[in-house]
């Protein structure tokens, strides 16, 4: 019997993780699988975060914590975003969630209605648009170039908004592209949104730590959008804890409010011991963040280079931010590689791990079939032999 719902059905699944599992199975069988699908940091989490989980326990941290989070790791949130952001809120504006994904997904569900538009800048995470659809919503996906830096402008905006507009995703530093949004960048598209006071905007800042130019300004600094804007963030890429599932948003207090109310019925509270854990991140040393955002701008610089050695690789503007490279593949669409015709990007990068044991992330996961992510959260020495293997598969006719 099939009773599946509508809405599972018509879910894509979630293709990092998927290319993420099958790497996995290869390497269970035996096969050296060097894995650059996964945007997980391989640092371990600082010692300094996991005494203060072991003390949680001792302390007996075990039970039910509020549905939005401890008090205490609210207000660890509101210092961060005060003194590093600018950004005023009160603890009751804090919804702690299980990752920075849920975070989004909380708001998105609570924001929109059927038939609502949510307008997603591609290329973008690849769960932005199925969020979107699980609300009944309709993405509105709108293509970036290579030229203005995979970043939305402000006629871009302002073309794509209709009556039905009541949502614009953000993300910055951008996966897949590493993109990073100027002070001015930002300045323009509020311009644009300050005539259309109906559109909310989700700023995705999960990679705010990881950026390698400017520091990131948040679009909830400027005039005006503080109570138009969710700030979601976490502690997941900038203290290397994935596995910890801790996230949060802030935004205006009737949105925080539902979407407390909304994570009351389905998760409850995120876990009592990873809270504890963040909280320690937040309020310690971040010297952690410092050296690990330096070991990744080496492997930025590394990788970039390696990238543009490939033949039919074509990277025009390196990462910003994050901890990805977005190269577009497209002119290797078309020929034949060891009795393998590649036709497209999902096709490259199965080809990738099935003859060169790389993974990579076809870029039509990300809404831009014309490029391939990696990702460089991993060692130099796997980055320099993964692309040792892309270049030797590439040359097989």
């Amino acid at each position: 019997m099939n009773q599946v719902s509508d809405r599972i059905l018509n879910m894509a699944s979630s293709a990092t993780i998927a290319m993420s599992q099958k790497s996995s199975e290869l390497r269970a069988k035996g096969i050296d699988i060097i894995n650059l699908s996964v945007g997980e940091p391989d640092f371990h989490t600082p010692d300094h975060i996991k005494r203060a989980a072991k003390q949680a326990i001792d302390d007996n941290f075990t039970y039910y914590p509020p549905v939005p989070g401890y008090l205490s790791l609210r207000q660890a949130v509101c210092a961060k975003l005060l003194k590093e952001n600018g950004l005023s809120y009160s603890p009751d504006q804090i919804v702690c969630s299980n990752g920075a994904k849920q975070s989004v997904c909380n708001a998105v569900l609570a924001l929109l209605n059927s038939g609502d538009e949510a307008i997603i800048p591609a290329p973008y995470w690849v769960s932005y648009t199925e969020m979107v659809k699980l609300a009944e919503g309709v993405p509105v996906v709108v293509p970036t170039d290579i030229e203005s830096g995979f970043k939305l402008t402000a006629a871009q905006l302002r073309a794509a908004i209709t009556p039905r507009t009541r949502l614009l995703i953000l993300c910055s530093p951008c996966n897949p592209t590493g993109a990073l949004y100027s002070a001015e960048e930002l300045r323009r598209l509020v311009e644009v949104l300050a005539d259309y006071p109906q559109i909310f905007v989700i700023s995705d800042e999960i990679y705010e730590h990881i950026s390698y130019s400017d520091a990131p300004v948040s679009i909830a600094s400027f005039d005006g959008m503080l109570e138009r804007t969710a700030v979601v963030n976490g502690v997941s890429k900038s203290y290397a804890m994935t596995g910890w599932r801790l996230g949060w948003l802030a935004a205006p207090l009737w949105l925080a409010k539902a979407c407390s109310k909304l994570q009351g019925q389905y998760t409850s509270a995120s876990s009592s011991i990873a809270q504890k854990a963040a909280e320690a991140a937040y309020l310690g040393s971040q010297q952690c963040v410092v050296d690990m955002r330096e070991e990744f701008r080496n492997r930025r610089d590394l990788i970039v280079e390696l990238v543009r050695q490939v033949p039919g690789f074509e990277l025009a503007v390196p990462p910003q931010g994050a901890f990805y490279v977005f190269p577009k593949c497209d002119s290797l669409y078309g020929k034949t590689f060891d009795g393998v015709k590649i036709t497209d990007s999902s096709s490259l990068a199965m080809y990738l791990l099935e003859h060169a044991h790389v993974a990579a992330v076809a870029g039509s996961a990300f809404g831009d079939d014309r490029f391939l992510r990696f990702s460089y959260a991993t060692s130099e020495q796997n980055i320099i032999e993964a692309f040792k293997r892309i270049r030797q598969a590439l040359a097989k006719s």
